[in-house]
This record gives C-alpha cells, sequence and structure tokens, in this order.
C-alpha cells in the first residue's frame, strides 16, 4: 500500500542538501566558545584513526648553547616532541514521525510544516545538548571532553592520555578566589577582589603573545564582574557580544557567560581560555550527516538519523586556567 513516508523522506533530505552543515553552524552559533574557535579555524576535520592524535612540544630543545671559538657544541639529540591522544566519541540525532502523523499530514502543506517543525527542533536538540557537552567533565558514558575536563580546579588530572600528576608540564593554571563565598556576596569590595585574583591567574598564563583570549563565566562570576565593571562599560565588539551571552572585556579577552544544565548558575567558574590551543576534531563522515532513512522492524515510523563523530582536544593546558570559588 502506498505510503507518505517517501514524501517525509525525500523533503528532509532534498530540501537543504546542506543539512549537515546547517546544524554545524547552528551549534556553533549557539555557543560563543565554539563560534571564537570557528573563526579561527579550530574545528578541525579529520578522515579517521583509532583515535585523535594530535603532536605538542614538552620541552625546549636543549642544545641552545653560548659558546666561544673552538668551543665544542652539543648535538645532542633533544626529546622535545610527545602525542596526546583523545577517544573518538559518536552523537546520534534523529528526525522522526509516526505512520499516524505521516498518514494525517499527507497533504503538500500539512506535510512542508511538519518536516519544517522536525528539523528546527533537530537543530535546537543539537545546539542545547552539544553547549552542555562542550562545558562538560567528559563523565557522562560516551560524552566528549568539555572544558571541566580540560580545565581542572586542582590543576591536575589525566587529560589526552597524559597525567599531570607526573608530567607537570601538562597542569593548567587555577586560583581560589580570596575570601569565603565571594562570588555568593556581590559587593564593591568583593568585585576588587575578585579583579585581583583575575589580575594574578591573568599574569601566570602569559607567555609572550600567548594569552586567554576569551573568559567563559558562570552567572554568579559574571554578575560579580560586571558589578566592578560598570563604570568603566568595557563591552566587546557588536560581532562578538551578538555571538554569545554577555560582552564584557578583561584586558584583551572577551568575557561572557553561558548557561545550561551542565554549567549552571552557581557552579562559581571563570574559565580563562587560550583557544589557540583549543580544537574541537570531527570525522568527515560524521559531521552531523544524515544518513539514509531507517524503517523499524516492530513500528509504523520513519526514521532518519544524523551522526557526529569526534572530540573537542586541547594542546596546550599550561595556558589554561580557572579561577573558582570553593566556598
Amino acid at each position: 500500500m502506498a505510503t507518505p513516508s517517501t514524501v517525509f523522506t525525500e523533503l528532509v533530505t532534498t530540501t537543504d542538501r546542506k543539512w549537515g552543515q546547517k546544524v554545524t553552524d547552528n551549534v556553533s552559533k549557539h555557543n560563543a566558545l565554539l563560534r571564537r574557535m570557528k573563526d579561527k579555524g579550530n574545528i578541525k576535520t579529520v578522515s579517521g584513526g583509532y583515535e585523535i592524535a594530535e603532536q605538542l612540544a614538552y620541552a625546549e630543545n636543549a642544545t641552545y648553547q653560548r659558546y666561544s671559538g673552538y668551543e665544542g657544541l652539543n648535538t645532542s639529540a633533544s626529546d622535545v616532541l610527545t602525542s596526546v591522544k583523545y577517544p573518538f566519541q559518536q552523537v546520534a540525532l534523529h528526525v522522526t514521525a509516526s505512520g499516524r502523523e505521516l498518514r494525517m499530514n499527507s497533504g503538500e502543506q500539512q506535510m512542508i510544516s511538519l518536516v519544517k517543525e522536525r528539523k528546527a527542533n533537530a537543530l535546537r536538540t543539537a545546539a542545547n545538548q552539544f553547549s552542555i557537552d562542550v562545558y562538560s567533565d567528559g563523565a557522562l558514558t560516551n560524552q566528549i571532553n568539555g572544558l571541566a575536563n580540560l580545565i581542572q580546579t586542582p590543576g591536575t588530572g589525566t587529560v589526552g592520555g597524559i597525567d599531570s600528576s607526573t608530567w607537570t608540564f601538562w597542569k593548567n593554571k587555577f586560583k581560589e578566589m580570596t575570601g569565603t563565598n565571594t562570588a555568593a556576596s556581590p559587593s564593591a569590595a568583593n568585585a576588587a577582589s575578585m579583579k585581583a585574583d583575575m589580575n594574578a591567574l591573568w599574569l601566570s598564563l602569559n607567555r609572550g603573545t600567548d594569552k586567554p583570549d576569551i573568559i567563559v563565566m558562570t552567572h554568579d562570576f559574571y554578575a560579580l564582574y560586571e558589578l566592578g565593571e560598570q563604570q568603566l562599560q568595557r563591552y566587546m565588539d557588536a560581532d562578538r557580544a551578538q555571538s554569545g551571552f554577555g560582552g564584557l572585556k578583561y584586558k584583551t579577552a572577551d568575557v561572557i557567560f553561558d548557561d545550561n544544565t551542565n554549567f549552571g548558575t552557581t557552579a562559581e567558574k571563570a574559565y580563562f581560555v587560550n583557544t589557540d590551543y583549543l580544537y574541537l576534531v570531527q570525522h568527515r563522515e560524521a559531521q552531523w550527516t544524515m544518513d539514509d532513512q531507517k524503517k523499524p522492524v516492530n513500528q509504523d515510523a520513519v526514521v532518519i538519523p544524523m551522526y557526529w563523530m569526534g572530540n573537542m582536544v586541547c594542546t596546550n593546558r599550561s595556558l589554561q586556567g580557572i579561577l573558582f570559588d570553593a566556598a
């Protein structure tokens, strides 16, 4: 018997042939950190591999030598490179419709409306859920490494297969705020104390021209920082402001806040991120890529899957930092 499922499938897959790119764009525009990484070209595509491997320099070349005349030179080999490795994680998202819905919406206009609503819902879901993952500690099954995993409050942790308790070059910087429950007690004095703590952490994260370019704060931190900045009115440019959830500046870095179920209003954290060393790596065949329709054997329905595969990776933790209020 004829079924409208083919019409639904054709509308989903052909009305927007660059659907995967549209989802990717929506995800990055929904999250200011991802938007910054995209602007820098730090959303990368790979063709395969058992895991995501990135080269990093963990030491300086030991043959640097000041010498005079015929003095012997140091030509010893210098072991300066290692690899950091991250697992591929996967995400699936499905555009679905039951046989009942398809038959009730079999008219052309009704079918177009149904497809439009389902695709819009998929866009929102991908953007909201992936934003949660971006700030996560990666603790959920098959979850990507978020900022809470890459930048940790004690500065240590095993990240990318390297134990930073053993290899201290791999520690991120961290600083606990001065005082007790500072962020939860907004006042001019606490705002000034917060600025002093931010200054101290900032200095530890500067290496020549390398410095944080974006600071992601929870609501309480952002409110306290804004309290101290209201007289100065230091806001980022309009283009940056519209890509995030706030628009303040700290030195040369943009200051934003974000809010989702994993990075809530009272987490009391501020991530000082140098996005030159932060990448979102995705597989070229799973970039929110749409697959052929599936028809479940035990359901009267049509399912159209989309797949994403990759991870968020860091190649220099020592230039990343976190300011937090422990109590």
